[in-house]
């Protein structure tokens, strides 16, 4: 295809199309099973264990900067040795006061039958619209983390001021000028570990690098591997990104290098906490300490984004992959993708997001009891926790795999 003809937004699933129609007939199911094999739980902790030394690696502070220099340095050690850093300021108007009624209390909506309305409330007794529900919400109180060492971790407050991340990209053997965006939040709140959001999907990314950039692997198309920051505080990081690289997609630079400092955006595939699908609460707001048997990998596009039907297309391709190189957990299509990384990319090129349920009627509605809280630490989650977020890994590694026609060398 003439390069002249690919559009950001009206020609970027022609990309997935093209990958799907020129690539797929060559592509050796053997070789992708090969590479899905490659990756074992062990290592998918380790790494997971390592973002936990930086405790919640809240953004502004020391502990966060100390996290994006290790993850550089673990992406280099990998192979994936041209990392590059994007620089953004965060400093933010101070927020605004809750709304508070003339009683001075919080004002909070109800449904007819006594339940509370929104992610923040449980009704009495449980039962709303939504079915029983528990209370969410950022836990800010150092003393509310039991364990003294995390606690310890975790005691520096943010300031405003500059902020990094880090990627680094697989170049493409034959069209290094486009790319598939591999992403995940490597920020955290809540004085814990953040183990599950997101050092479970910071983890996947960084493993799935290191895979791809092992020295037998080409890939046709470039895949770019970025580690978030700032998503906690509104998803910053990726807005910057988004922001700064627009505009140099597919440049070449210097003109007849064939270097592509921000090659073509095909696809955005975003990896937000991975871990835990436990079931809804029970009727005391109480979550099962057991991954429960049904648990699936939910791949959520946006149904109201402006590349909706691109995305959806593109998030049916990587449940096509789960169904055929899964080891565990099986993989399923939602439409309400939200509050993560891909939605500053989900008007400009097909985006979706890997989660460990979805993100609307399941996390919002307390189905995790760590989400935010001091629970959300590496003694929580047992191996058939993890094993969900390796699976998830599975499933972006066999789909990319295959859209960018990934091969081992003999």
């Amino acid at each position: 295809m003439n390069k002249g003809h690919w559009n950001t937004k009206t020609a970027v699933l022609t990309g997935i199309v093209l990958c799907n129609i020129s690539f797929s007939h060559a592509q050796d199911e053997d070789a992708v099973r090969e590479m899905v094999d490659r990756l074992n739980l062990d290592s998918y902790k380790s790494v997971i264990k390592g973002l936990a030394q930086f405790g919640d690696r809240r953004q502004g502070t020391e502990r966060n900067r100390r996290a994006v220099d290790w993850i550089e340095e673990q992406l280099q050690a990998a192979g994936c040795i041209n990392t590059q850093r994007l620089h953004y300021t965060y400093d933010p108007e101070p927020r605004p006061p809750r709304r508070r009624n003339q009683s001075n209390e919080e004002i909070n909506l109800t449904t007819s039958t006594g339940g509370k309305v929104g992610r923040n409330g449980s009704g009495p007794g449980g039962a709303s619209i939504f079915g029983y529900r528990e209370t969410t919400g950022v836990n800010r109180d150092l003393m509310a983390q039991p364990d003294e060492r995390i606690r310890e971790l975790n005691r520096e407050e943010p300031t405003n001021g500059p902020r990094s991340e880090v990627y680094c990209t697989k170049i493409g053997t034959t069209r290094p000028d486009v790319m598939y965006i591999l992403g995940a939040h490597m920020d955290g709140h809540g004085v814990n570990e953040a183990v599950n959001d997101d050092a479970s999907g910071t983890a996947l990314v960084m493993e799935l690098a290191r895979i791809f950039n092992s020295p037998d692997i080409e890939t046709e198309v470039s895949i770019r591997f970025a580690l978030w920051n700032n998503e906690e505080t509104g998803l910053n990081g990726a807005y910057s990104y988004v922001e700064q690289r627009k505009d140099l997609q597919g440049i070449e630079n210097p003109q007849g290098s064939g270097l592509y400092p921000e090659p073509r955006w095909l696809g955005m595939i975003q990896h937000d906490m991975m871990l835990c699908d436990h079931g809804a609460p029970g009727p005391d707001g109480s979550v099962s300490r057991d991954q429960r048997p049904e648990a699936d990998i939910n791949i959520e596009f946006q149904s109201n984004s402006e590349l909706a039907e691109d995305s959806m297309k593109l998030a049916f391709v990587f449940k096509s992959a789960a169904d055929k190189y899964n080891t565990d957990y099986p993989a399923t299509v939602g439409p309400h993708m939200t509050n993560t990384d891909s939605t500053p990319f989900m008007n400009e090129v097909p985006s979706i997001s890997l989660r460990e349920n979805e993100r609307g009627a399941h996390t919002g509605a307390g189905w995790n009891p760590t989400w935010h809280t001091p629970l959300d630490v590496w003694t929580t989650f047992t191996d058939e926790d993890f094993r969900l977020g390796l699976n998830a890994a599975q499933t972006t590694l066999s789909a990319i795999a295959e859209l960018t026609n990934a091969r081992i060398k003999k």
